[in-house]
């Protein structure tokens, strides 16, 4: 005899609308009365922030989520084999940019939607300060490990889609190391030394880029070192504390297994990092429409940039299965991140 479930199934869909007006955008939702007018610089962030709010407000158990795609009736992305995988937060912006929708979905359907991130627990913690046990086992922890890969891949597939689609790869590799170095009130603190090294020194195009997205502000043009406040509300309650976040931001400047010159183009270094966060053991794959949306390229424009990274001798081989969508590359051996570059995690 099957047994019925004792839970009633919990809608978990959150969905705001900027609304064009005289003196900026009306942020709605259906769940709320009010209809804040926003300024347009902010709108975006605005709208992030109160998905995120309501997500951490109607927090559940895992075993309680279900996948709320497959109770419309799969209507939000093509049809495909069906559901499959843990529940995700599937986060899906429309064309112009004016609707979001935050809802529940399984692996399967989150990868099936168009303009979709999916956002990873990391970005919706608690808020709460972390234990002093927790900050020891985080400085004591190895350098650099599968963790901060991962951290890495969800923290790229999250910019893809907080960030306008024609953000610059400079802009999306900055926009990464402030996400992950921020403090926990969101500020930023990046010594030009440090800028100098990425190669994005005396880039002031690259902050007012992420500036007009609503993303972040700086309270100076002149300090020194650089400060900006993040705007993104969920980008402020990441999980686990600051320490492994520094590890994984770390790791993304040197993306064991592939060593990255440091001159190497923005566009390149981006698309080589995208990659390494799919890669182990000298081999790698992703879907290519995943890489693309890391990416935040075209896939033709993809495929120029993987036979770039062939001729520079940082990808061995790539191939495009056009049947399962699939992109696999082989990666040349390398000798594992020295010493100084462990040092410098630590730091």
């Amino acid at each position: 005899m099957r047994l019925a479930s004792t839970h009633a199934a919990v809608q978990r869909i959150w969905t705001v609308h900027l609304r064009p007006q005289t003196g900026g955008p009306a942020l709605t939702c259906p769940r709320c009365t009010h209809s804040p007018v926003l300024p347009a610089a902010s709108a975006r962030s605005a709208a992030l922030t109160h998905l995120a709010r309501h997500a951490r407000a109607d927090a559940l158990p895992g075993h309680l989520r279900t996948c709320q795609c497959r109770t419309r009736g799969c209507r939000w992305h093509p049809r495909h084999r069906g559901c499959a995988g843990p529940v995700l937060l599937a986060l899906t912006c429309d064309r112009s940019g004016r609707a979001w929708r935050l809802a529940d979905a399984c692996a399967a359907c989150a990868a099936a939607m168009s303009r979709t991130a999916v956002v990873p627990p990391t970005l919706l913690g608690t808020g709460r300060k972390p234990t002093p046990s927790t900050l020891r086992s985080a400085r004591n922890a190895p350098p650099f490990g599968p963790a901060e890969q991962q951290r890495v891949r969800e923290m790229l597939t999250y910019l893809a889609t907080a960030l306008p689609r024609f953000s610059s790869p400079a802009a999306r590799l900055l926009a990464l190391q402030c996400a992950l170095r921020a403090d926990h009130h969101g500020q930023i603190r990046l010594p030009h030394g440090f800028l100098r090294g990425m190669r994005l020194h005396g880039r002031a195009e690259l902050w007012l880029e992420l500036e007009h997205a609503g993303w972040l502000y700086r309270p100076s043009r002149r300090c020194s070192p650089v400060r900006a406040q993040l705007l993104d509300a969920a980008v402020l309650h990441q999980a686990p504390g600051r320490t492994a976040r520094v590890r994984a931001a770390q790791w993304a400047l040197h993306p064991a297994p592939l060593a990255l010159p440091s001159a190497l183009p923005s566009a390149l270094r981006l698309t080589a990092l995208a990659l390494a966060t799919h890669s182990a053991s000298g081999a790698g794959g992703g879907e290519l429409d995943v890489l693309t949306h890391q990416c935040g390229q075209p896939p033709q424009q993809l495929e120029d940039l993987l036979d770039q990274l062939v001729r520079a001798r940082l990808v061995t081989a790539w191939h495009h299965h056009h049947d399962s969508g699939e992109v696999r590359w082989k990666l040349p051996a390398h000798s594992p991140a020295s010493e100084d570059t462990a040092r410098e995690a630590r730091t």
